[in-house]
Order: C-alpha cells, then structure tokens, then sequence
C-alpha cells in the first residue's frame, strides 16, 4: 500500500524548478496566462531549441572560451642591451672608459628589455583571454534574447 501511495504521489508532484531550462541562464519565466508547470517545461524546450535554432549557439554545448595565442615578442633583452650599451658607451667615454661602460650598459639594457619583453606578452595574453571570454558572452546574450522571445510569445513574462 505504502508503494502504491509512494508511486501516486511521485506521479503527481509538480515538476521541480530545476527542470525549468530558464533557470540554467539565469533567467526567471513566470506564466503570465495561467499556463501549467508541465506547459511550462513543454514551452521552455521549445523555445530552447528554436533559440539554438535561430541562433546557432547552444549554450549547453558551448565549448569552452579557447583564448587565442596571442603573438610572443621576442628580442627585448638584445635591443635592450643594445640601448644600454651605447648609453653606456657615452657614459663610460666621459668617465674615461667607454668599453667597461658599454659592458655594464649592455649587461643593465638586456635585462630591462628583457623584463619589459616579458610584461608585453603578459598583457598581450591577459587581452586576449578577456576578448574569447567577452566574445561567448555575447554568444550566450544573443541566445538569451531569443530564448526570451520565445517565452514572452507563448505568453510568458520573461525576466
């Protein structure tokens, strides 16, 4: 008896928000026409798939922002040191020693082109990992939109 009484009631219990695919993009459908929480699932498939459809953006198949690889520079420690070298070279002439001048120029330029080097390329992928991320954001507001459409046409207050 407790089995059948078990059964009737998972049969008849409403359907849990989490079956609402609304809910996964964080948006809130409220049946503005007195539809069911059954219509209400039926309709947010549909309007799922004619948003995909419409879009070309799944969102639950979305891969992954992949950044793209952003150009490496390479050669800041040499024109660095070459920078330094003949500032060094002047600095040194007026000292009296222009070649030990030019070495510890050299030796300073290299390892300040270096590290400028080196915080170019880290801007250069910080950029670009912010431009893929901005880029499916989009993707993902073009589908919600129509998504939302969707809903708002099946009598739906969408928000």
């Amino acid at each position: 008896m407790a089995l059948v009484v078990l059964a009737l009631f998972l049969l008849t219990s409403v359907p849990s928000a989490a079956q609402h695919t609304s809910s996964l993009f964080g948006l809130y459908a409220y049946p503005a026409k007195g539809q069911s929480e059954s219509q209400q699932v039926n309709d947010e498939s549909i309007c799922y798939k004619s948003a995909v459809s419409k879009t070309g953006v799944d969102p639950a198949n979305l891969p992954a922002a992949p950044a793209p690889q952003p150009t490496q520079h390479q050669g800041g420690a040499v024109r660095g040191a070459a920078r330094g070298a003949a500032a060094g070279a002047l600095i040194g002439a007026v000292a009296g020693n222009a070649g030990q001048g030019a070495a510890i120029g050299a030796t300073a330029g290299g390892i300040g082109g270096y590290a400028g080097q080196r915080r170019l390329n880290e801007a250069e992928k910080h950029y670009a990992q912010a431009n893929a991320q901005a880029q499916q954001s989009q993707q993902i507001g073009k589908f919600k939109r129509a998504y939302s459409a969707c809903l708002e046409s099946k009598g739906y207050t969408v928000k």
